[in-house]
């Protein structure tokens, strides 16, 4: 039996960012730690980056392991972490991929209302102002196109709380429109349970990534253009306006 990958600190606490906790298991080049502030990646969010420092040696984290005990810390080096471990996020870039993925979701709404429930067929969050989501569509007219792009900034406007709860994965999976993915959904906890995303009035999906906790603190996007990747998939691109 495959073991559950435990639900990553990072995605109930998207606060902290900085951490001080002690090493479970260590090897060269990497640390295991019990919880992080980092988020490892997944469901087309980039893993977060920052550093790690014990004993006066700082380091710069460059790839997680998610275990069922913890996630392991990749440095990239042979150095063996020890002892008390302080882990820090860099908190310009987790700013920007809860932005992106906060803006994901909306577009995913509008696409979803606008197009009858036209399903997600994947999102591409990177490091520039400008990211990608994808659906399984077979056209898109221009009109329409303005429809996805006012509707979300409309709701960026609004200012709408984005909360996050737990429910059954089976009571999930029987309500409609909380799993938008075409092929892929978050998996089922050990508990049964899965995270849904909740922006206030607007969208309720299942979701496994952080946000930010308001629409408000997104910046406007325009859809810079739509691409024909197959005969049933366009991919939005979208772009953020610049600070």
């Amino acid at each position: 039996m495959t073991d559950f990958l435990p639900r990553p600190f990072a995605v109930d606490r998207p606060d902290v960012l900085d951490l001080d906790i002690t090493a479970l298991d260590a090897r060269p080049g990497a640390v295991l730690v019990a919880r992080s502030p980092f988020y490892p990646g997944g469901g087309g969010q980039l893993p977060d980056r920052g550093t790690i420092a014990w004993n006066g040696i700082v380091r710069v984290v460059t790839g997680f392991e998610p275990t069922a005990d913890g996630i392991w810390h990749l440095i990239g080096d042979d150095a063996i972490p020890d002892g008390a471990i302080e882990l820090r996020v860099d908190p310009a870039f987790r700013q920007r991929m809860s932005e992106q993925h906060t803006v994901a979701h909306l577009v995913n709404s509008a696409v979803y209302t606008l197009f009858d429930g036209a399903l997600l067929t994947g999102v591409r969050m990177t490091e520039t102002n400008e990211f990608s989501v994808d659906f399984d569509l077979p056209k898109v007219a221009p009109e329409q196109l303005r429809a996805v792009e006012d509707a979300v900034n409309a709701a960026i406007a609004d200012d709408r709380p984005v909360r996050a709860f737990d429910m059954g994965y089976d009571e999930a999976q029987a309500t409609a429109g909380l799993f938008r993915a075409k092929s892929v959904a978050p998996p089922r906890q050990a508990d049964g349970l899965i995270r849904i995303v909740d922006i206030d009035g607007l969208d309720r999906q299942a979701c496994g990534g952080t946000h930010l906790v308001s629409t408000a603190q997104a910046r406007p996007i325009r859809i810079l253009k739509v691409d024909n990747k197959g005969r049933q998939n366009r991919r939005f691109r979208i772009g953020m306006q610049s600070a």
